[in-house]
């Protein structure tokens, strides 16, 4: 009974490692944003400026901003008054961030 105790304990505690180094810190992530550079919203692609009038009725553009692939990062309000962000790319294409 003990050596199951011990086993199950020494499991426990590296099945607990292994997930800690899967998991991404809040410094990764954040490093991964940090190179968006804020644009004019009247700067912003003809395609962009297309693609949410065409999906996003009510929505009104508050910030963007640009990184060097061509990506822009929108925060936008809704008509319910709330505030999301959301990529797309010079081509108008939405693209999902995690």
């Amino acid at each position: 009974m003990i050596a199951v105790a011990i086993l199950v304990g020494t499991l426990t505690s590296i099945n607990a490692q292994s997930s800690f180094k899967e998991t991404p810190s809040k410094a990764q992530v954040a490093s991964s944003q940090d190179d968006y550079k804020e644009v004019k919203v009247s700067e912003l692609p003809q395609a962009v400026k297309d693609a949410i009038a065409k999906d996003l009725e009510g929505v009104v553009v508050s910030k963007a901003y640009a990184n060097e692939k061509g990506e822009f990062k929108l925060i936008v309000t809704t008509t319910d008054k709330l505030s999301k962000t959301l990529y797309a790319n010079s081509k108008g294409e939405w693209i999902k961030k995690q």
